[in-house]
C-alpha cells in the first residue's frame, strides 16, 4: 500500500469497496449496492456523493487528459484530497462505499485518504450478469459514455465534458435524488493504465530547448519525482544576445513548466536551469 498522506484520523469511518474493471457498469450499479450496504457516502471518480448530490471533491472526468484523471481519482492533488478527508472528518460516525476498477486503486484511495480497509469488498460480478456487463462494455467502447451516480443539476454545475442524459433508478425510495444518474461524455476515452517515462519528459524539455534563440546547445536534462511532482535539472550553452542568462533561464522555465505539465498532466514543481558555457 502507498505511504498514507497527513490526515486527519477517520477511523470512526466504516468502509466498503465496489470492485469491476472499466466500463463494465459499476457506477450504474452503485447507488442500489450503497442502498443495500447502508452506506452514507460513494466515492467516485474522484467525487464524495451523499444521496446523489456532491459534496465535496472534483470529478476526474472533468480533466482534459488521462495522467491527469488517473490523479484526481487517487485523490493526489492536496487541495482536493483535504477537503474531502475534512467533510468525511466532521460526518464521523459515517460508512463510505470506494467504487473502483482494481483492488490496489482501492488501497492507492484508503492511503491517500487516511481511511481504514474495507470490510467488505463487493465485485461486479456478484451483483450483474455476463451479459449485463458485456453490454456496458459495449456502450462504453462504442459510444464514450460514462454513468456518474448523482443528479442531472448537480452534473451541469461540476462537469466540463459533454452531458448525454439521464436516468432514474426504480426502487422504492422516499428521496428522489437518490435514485438519479447522469450520463456524461468526458473530453477524452481512456481504458487500461498510463505511465509516462522520465526520459519522454526530458525529450520534451530539450525539444523546447534546441528551439529557443542564444541556447547554443543542450548538455543535459535530468527529470526526476519530487514530492508528488517532478524536477527538471538542465545545463544549458549559452549565446550571447538581447537577452542576459536570468532573462533567458526565467523564460525558459516558465515555458518548460507550462508544456510539461499541459501535455503530461503532471504537477511541474521545480526546472533548473544552469548555463555552463558561453559560445563565442
Amino acid at each position: 500500500m502507498a505511504e498514507k498522506k497527513q490526515s486527519p484520523l477517520l477511523d470512526d469511518v466504516r468502509v466498503f469497496a465496489f470492485v469491476g474493471s472499466a466500463g463494465t457498469g459499476k457506477s450504474q450499479r452503485a447507488q442500489l449496492v450503497a442502498l443495500e450496504l447502508g452506506v452514507d457516502f460513494i466515492i467516485d471518480d474522484g467525487l464524495l456523493i451523499r444521496k446523489g448530490q456532491i459534496v465535496r471533491g472534483k470529478s476526474a472526468k472533468t480533466e482534459k487528459n488521462q495522467v491527469r484523471a488517473i490523479r484526481r481519482a487517487l485523490f493526489e492533488y492536496p487541495d482536493h484530497r483535504r477537503a474531502v478527508v475534512e467533510y468525511l472528518s466532521l460526518s464521523q460516525p459515517c460508512s463510505v462505499m470506494i467504487i473502483a476498477t482494481s483492488s490496489g486503486m482501492v488501497s492507492r484511495i484508503l492511503a491517500n485518504l487516511g481511511l481504514p480497509e474495507p470490510e467488505k469488498i463487493i465485485r461486479i460480478e456478484e451483483v450483474s450478469s455476463p451479459e449485463e456487463i458485456s453490454r456496458a462494455k459495449k456502450e462504453r467502447s462504442f459510444k464514450g459514455q460514462h454513468v456518474i451516480p448523482v443528479s442531472h443539476i448537480q452534473v451541469r454545475k461540476h462537469f466540463a465534458g459533454k452531458l448525454v442524459g439521464r436516468l432514474k433508478v426504480l426502487f422504492d425510495n422516499s428521496d428522489s435524488m437518490e435514485g438519479e444518474k447522469t450520463i456524461v461524455r468526458p473530453p477524452f476515452k481512456f481504458f487500461g493504465e498510463v505511465s509516462i517515462d522520465p526520459e519522454a519528459i526530458s525529450q520534451m524539455a530539450r525539444f523546447i530547448a534546441e528551439r529557443t534563440s542564444q541556447v547554443s546547445s543542450v548538455v543535459s536534462v535530468q527529470t526526476r519525482p519530487a514530492n508528488e511532482g517532478i524536477a527538471i535539472h538542465m545545463e544549458l550553452g549559452y549565446r550571447p544576445g538581447q537577452r542576459s542568462m536570468v532573462l533567458l533561464g526565467d523564460s525558459l522555465r516558465e515555458r518548460i513548466s507550462k508544456a510539461v505539465a499541459g501535455i503530461t498532466g503532471l504537477d511541474v514543481l521545480r526546472v533548473d536551469i544552469s548555463f555552463v558555457g558561453v559560445e563565442i
